[in-house]
């Protein structure tokens, strides 16, 4: 029996490997997504999604992303949960293999996504969505006229920050060193702001609260001496780790581990495009991560009518 080749791979499952499966199906190319969890990624986990157009009211993180994926399958997309562990190239058709199955494709889209890099401390995983949070555009509104913390230092810790402070009353910002590793004029701006404060040498060692975020345990480091803070909300942006290790020997990546594409999308090697949080300069929202998927979608359609 002949093995099937599909037009389109797509690996990775949240929103933009979701929104590639819609345009690539609708195209009328063959197309299989693989995510070996549950469909839509992050915005899964996501209690209530507030800034996705259309929805006004919001929308659910599961039910959105559930949304997503029966419009995909309803273009044809066949959406597998098996969990690519290699990628390789023959000629003109690229092979994913899981541990039981290879599969074949003439064109391949990442979309794997990054992970927030968490801060390990007990109760942070029961309490994220629940007063922990890894994204203030996306969680900040929740919290307006509480107090909050933010931990981290450098640019993406004090632009959050700052941005918190349009909801909330005040915004601490938690850092293990005693120097931000932010941009001067981010650390001008988050200085001079009346309603941030910063806490040096000083980081967190358990999250408290039972149905949401009531306080953390600080300790610093220099001193050892620990503290109940009292806070609404704690936000976490200590970076992301891409989830690039399936591919870090087939494209290029960059320093970070982010996926490189050009203009189009397109990877290193030709037939490859990325799209999403896996590829290098992308912006971490849901709308953005579609969009990518959409314009990857036609970029792997272009490269299909003529292979390079």
């Amino acid at each position: 029996m002949e093995k099937k080749i599909y037009d389109v791979m797509i690996i990775g499952g949240g929103g933009a490997g979701l929104t590639a499966a819609l345009y690539a199906s609708r195209a009328n190319l063959s197309t299989i997504l693989f995510e070996r969890l549950v469909p839509g990624g992050q915005i899964a986990s996501t209690d209530l999604v507030e800034n996705y157009p259309g929805f006004p009211e919001g929308i659910l993180g599961p039910e959105i992303a559930q949304k997503m994926e029966a419009q995909a399958v309803r273009y044809g997309a066949f959406v597998s949960h098996e969990e690519v562990i290699n990628l390789s190239r023959g000629g003109s058709i690229f092979e994913a293999a899981s541990a039981e199955v290879i599969f074949s494709a003439r064109s391949v889209i990442l979309t794997m996504g990054a992970s927030y890099r968490t801060l390990g401390v007990p109760k942070e995983k029961e309490l994220t969505g629940k007063g922990v949070s890894y994204c203030a555009t996306c969680d900040g509104a929740f919290f307006k006229g509480k107090k909050v913390i933010a931990v981290g230092g450098g640019d993406s810790a004090l632009q959050e920050g700052i941005f918190l402070t349009r909801f909330a009353e005040h915004v601490s910002i938690i850092h293990r060193r005693d120097a931000l590793r932010a941009s001067p004029i981010l650390q001008e701006r988050a200085k001079i702001n009346p309603k941030m404060n910063f806490l040096w040498n000083t980081v967190v060692d358990k999250i408290e609260g039972k149905e949401k975020v009531t306080s953390v345990l600080l300790r610093n480091v220099k001193t050892g001496e620990t503290r109940k803070f009292p806070t609404d909300g704690v936000f976490v942006f200590i970076g992301h780790n891409p989830n690039s290790s399936l591919v870090k020997d087939f494209v290029m990546l960059d320093k970070e581990g982010y996926v490189v594409t050009d203009a189009v999308y397109a990877a290193s090697v030709p037939g490859v495009f990325a799209a999403g949080e896996v590829r290098e300069g992308a912006v971490r929202q849901l709308v953005a991560a579609c969009g990518e998927g959409c314009a990857a979608a036609l970029a792997a359609q272009a490269y299909l009518d003529n292979p390079r």
